[in-house]
Formats: C-alpha cells, sequence, structure tokens
C-alpha cells in the first residue's frame, strides 16, 4: 500500500491528535502551512506534519489558566500561545499534540526532559513479580531491583522543580520470590536520592484474588498475612508549598474532602480491556493530579504503559509528558489518546450545537 503524502484537513488534525478548529489557528499563526486545492480546500503534506513535530518540541501551551474551557471536565485545546517547553529536541518524540507527548525512551538514558522543568511525578513502576513485559525484565534478583530504583529514582529527582511532588504508585509488600516490604524499601532509597516524605495513601484496589496464599492454613505454623492494598507513596523535592504554576485548582469541595482521606478506594484496571500487562485505571493519576498540582502544570509519567497518566493530564488540562521503553506500549498509549480526543471532541461540538 503507498504511503499517504498529502491530507485533507480532517485527516491531519487526527494525525496530530488536536481538533480541526486548532489545526486552523496554528495555520493563521504560521506554525503549520497548507496548499489549496483549485476547489479551495486545504491540503497538508506529510513533510510539514513531520515539520511541525520536530519545531513543536520547543513550544510550550499557555499558562494562563483563563485559557482553559471546561464542559464536564473535558479541556479544550490551548488557544495556541507558545512558550519554552520542558522537552528538549530529540528524536525520541513519538508521539504530541498540543499538550501532551510520548517518548519512546528509556528512563535511565532519555534526553527529552529538561532538568527542574516537572510540577507532578505520577507513576506506577514494574514490581518485578514476574508481569511478562514486552522490553522490560520483570525477574529481576530484589537487590538488582532496588538497584534499578535507585537509578531511576534519581533521574526524577533532577527533573522535578524545587516545588514539584511526586505520587508514587507501588505495593505495600510482595511475597513472589520472598516476602519483602517493598514499600518501606522503596521510600528509605527515595529519601536517601533526597525526595522528602510527606505522606502515604493507601489504595483499597477491591481485589479479593489477591489472597492466594494463606501459608500454612488455619495453623499457627507458618500463617501469611497478605494485604489485598496497594499505596500511593507522596514525595516532594525541597518544598512542600507549590509556589509555581497557574495556582488554580480545579478539584471540587467534595474531592478534597474524600482524597485528603487517606485511604481511597476504587476497582483496578482490566488488563483484557486495555490491552496492557498491568495497567492503572485513570481514576489514580486523575486523583493525584487534582489534588497535587495547579491546571496547566506539567506531569511525568517515567513508566507510561497504556498511557492511564496523559488521559488524566487530556482530562483535567494538564500538560503531560510520558516515557516508555516499549514502542508498542507507546503505541497503545498514542491509541487511547486519539480515541479519547475524538470521544471529548464530539462531547465539545454537541455541546456547542445545543446552546
Amino acid at each position: 500500500m503507498e504511503e499517504k503524502t498529502v491530507f485533507t484537513t480532517k485527516e491531519a488534525a487526527k494525525y496530530l491528535g488536536i481538533s480541526i478548529s486548532t489545526i486552523y489557528r496554528m495555520e493563521k499563526q504560521g506554525l503549520i502551512s497548507s496548499t489549496k486545492t483549485p476547489g479551495g480546500q486545504r491540503r497538508f503534506s506529510k513533510e510539514n506534519i513531520e515539520k511541525y513535530l520536530q519545531e513543536s518540541q520547543s513550544f510550550e501551551a499557555p499558562q494562563n489558566p483563563s485559557r482553559f474551557k471546561k464542559s464536564d471536565f473535558i479541556i479544550r485545546e490551548s488557544e495556541a500561545i507558545y512558550n519554552a517547553k520542558p522537552v528538549v529536541q530529540s528524536n525520541e518524540l513519538f508521539y504530541h499534540n498540543n499538550l501532551l507527548w510520548i517518548y519512546n525512551a528509556d528512563i535511565l538514558k532519555t534526553n527529552s526532559i529538561k532538568e527542574n522543568s516537572i510540577d507532578l511525578i505520577v507513576t506506577s513502576p514494574p514490581y518485578n513479580v514476574d508481569i511478562k513485559y514486552n522490553s522490560h525484565d520483570d525477574t529481576m534478583t530484589y537487590d538488582e531491583y532496588l538497584s534499578f530504583t535507585r537509578e531511576w529514582l534519581i533521574r526524577c529527582y533532577k527533573f522535578i522543580k524545587n516545588d514539584g511532588r511526586f505520587c508514587l504508585n507501588i505495593p505495600l509488600d510482595k511475597n513472589k520470590g520472598g516476602q519483602q516490604s517493598m514499600c518501606a524499601d522503596i521510600t528509605t532509597i527515595a529519601k536517601q536520592v533526597g525526595f522528602k516524605y510527606h505522606s502515604t495513601i493507601i489504595w483499597n484496589e477491591q481485589n479479593i484474588s489477591r489472597r492466594t496464599a494463606w501459608g500454612s492454613w488455619l495453623s499457627a505454623a507458618a500463617p501469611y498475612v497478605i494485604a489485598p492494598v496497594e499505596v500511593i507513596v507522596v514525595l516532594y523535592k525541597k518544598e512542600w508549598k507549590k509556589t509555581s504554576g497557574s495556582r488554580k485548582s480545579d478539584i471540587t469541595k467534595k474531592e478534597f474532602m474524600d482524597w485528603t482521606n487517606g485511604v481511597w478506594s476504587f476497582s483496578g484496571e482490566s488488563k483484557k480491556r486495555v490491552g496492557h500487562p498491568a495497567p492503572f485505571p485513570v481514576e489514580l493519576p486523575r486523583r493525584c493530579i487534582k489534588l497535587f498540582s495547579f491546571v496547566g502544570d506539567t506531569i511525568l509519567d517515567p513508566f507510561l504503559g497504556s498511557g492511564s497518566t496523559l488521559l488524566a493530564c487530556l482530562e483535567t488540562g494538564r500538560e503531560g509528558i510520558g516515557v516508555d521503553i516499549d514502542k508498542k506500549y507507546c503505541e497503545l498509549a498514542k491509541n487511547r489518546l486519539l480515541t479519547e480526543c475524538q470521544i471529548n471532541q464530539l462531547r465539545l461540538d454537541v455541546a456547542a450545537g445545543g446552546r
């Protein structure tokens, strides 16, 4: 099949993951160019689209919160005032639209993120419990796993601002391959790296199937106690009080009251539905983002996986950067974002037409 080199306005917008109205604004401002057919219809060359994607890595969406318009938490694309972005020119770029970046890269080696540029990190790293990832060995020894953890935590510490926060979703403990207090061990490493500890949120995933081992049944000989929960360790770099950013919060009174209670109860995500061996639900990053960042802040997920964190960024009007070592997972995340962008635009178009 011959590769497509010329796109209609609708096709170009879909390729970039933005709305048709946004691509018109971009063209008006000289960010992307088109030609016109004899009938006056716009045509965008693939060369010009790719040129925009490369140049746009140095652009930034507006920090003025009045630019963000919401309808049922759906955020319109930015109004196209661009400044310096917390990413750098890189051949690791896999996908980009106005607010979101996906990089197919190793978080230990990536050169795509500027230091001291991230407001909030939300992530769930590999747990080292023999999950069959495409591009990551999830069967390290525990010492190797902790060494790997230290390496990527050092990178993340460099990426975030002095008043940046870090929401780290990890198991409380694990018993596969031996009993280990993962939460305590990883929190200790994070503090050694330089992070300061704030609190721990207990995520009651309501997954009863995790109780798969009792040890000596009905006997005191060697019982196992396994808590069917995970945790979200809340860390920060230097200052807990956030002074940078738009200072505009979008959290409701009920959400604030409910979420500042450190026990969260909601279901996990279906591996089969999402198509990833260890997805986490969008609800988890959504809560972290609304509680710990301002509208327009920049959020990073160094282990993007199926893209849940960027979906939450799309929903809440934050700029999102996702990094994943596996190209197939980058594609999965991109497809989820494109689907959600189309759904969001349809909702906005319907809402606008109903006035």
